[in-house]
């Protein structure tokens, strides 16, 4: 069971690598990827070593055992049209264990006070058709489905 009082969110550094590491797995298997912690591992500390990306991890402390909970991944972008900076919520996991007890909620709301605090224009993301649990949390919490852009991707 998690209790409240002992969930910390962090932005999260090298410190905290093999936590997200963990969690980034996990993720990347529920996207239907092959598991591969190291590839993880090395691909997360790149991105925190670069200053490329934005990480916040959700823990919750117990008898002096950190268990990660979740994570939000957010990367840089730039509107050129509005002329602002936006940020992109490219990854957003919660682990099963720890699902319907607001840590994504709580992800969400750190990643808002953090585009808020960066003089953003705001959040993107884009998530599976067929995740019908996410589109609700999204909408829900005042995310807007965009009508009026097709997405295109162009693979090497």
């Amino acid at each position: 069971m998690v209790t409240h009082d002992k969930i910390k969110v962090v932005v999260a550094g090298l410190n905290e690598l093999d936590l997200v590491a963990q969690l980034f797995d996990k993720y990347r298997v529920f996207y239907n990827q092959k598991p591969n912690l190291e590839a993880g591992r090395k691909f997360i500390e790149e991105r925190m070593k670069e200053n490329q990306s934005v990480i916040f991890l959700v823990t919750h402390e117990q008898v002096n055992v950190v268990q990660p909970l979740g994570f939000v991944q957010l990367f840089p972008s730039f509107s050129s049209v509005s002329m602002e900076r936006l940020w992109i919520l490219n990854d957003l996991y919660v682990d099963q264990s720890a699902r319907r007890l607001g840590v994504a909620k709580l992800l969400l709301e750190k990643a808002k006070e953090y585009a808020i605090q960066t003089n953003s224009k705001g959040l993107i993301l884009e998530t599976a058709i067929d995740n019908h649990n996410a589109q609700r949390l999204y909408e829900s919490i005042g995310y807007k489905k965009d009508s009026g852009t097709f997405h295109y991707s162009f693979s090497l």
